[in-house]
């Protein structure tokens, strides 16, 4: 049995700062601590049979591992890859560059997406 811990669910509350380096984590904590999550994690916990707790901490595990997950999947090549061609646009600061760039991020996407859109395409 895990060890005992209380956390207090509170309403994040903030006068929005676009020059806050942070702005965009902060509006978005702003925005989904509005809602009470609790009647939602009672239902799950209650059908499926798990402690609310369990549930709460699989739901703040998963989220804090999501950017390591989505690394991982996407593999770190990949990533750089990506990155590189964003960084040459902005440092190129041009409206076709930008575009140039989203192109080549859109084509990596469609060739990353082919196992999801055609689960046969190894066997064709």
């Amino acid at each position: 049995m895990g060890s005992q811990r209380a956390v207090t669910l509170e309403r994040f509350n903030w006068e929005d700062n676009p020059d806050d380096k942070d702005v965009n984590f902060k509006r978005e904590v702003a925005l989904y601590t509005i809602d009470d999550p609790l009647p939602t994690v009672n239902r799950l916990s209650r059908n499926l049979d798990i402690p609310v707790g369990a549930v709460i901490q699989y739901v703040l595990c998963k989220w804090a591992a999501s950017g390591s997950d989505a690394l991982l999947e996407i593999g770190p090549d990949m990533v750089e890859k990506m990155s590189g061609i964003l960084i040459k646009a902005e440092d190129a600061d041009t409206d076709q560059a930008r575009l140039e760039a989203y192109d080549s991020i859109r084509n990596i996407i469609s060739w990353l997406r082919v196992p999801l859109d055609n689960p046969e395409y190894r066997s064709s």
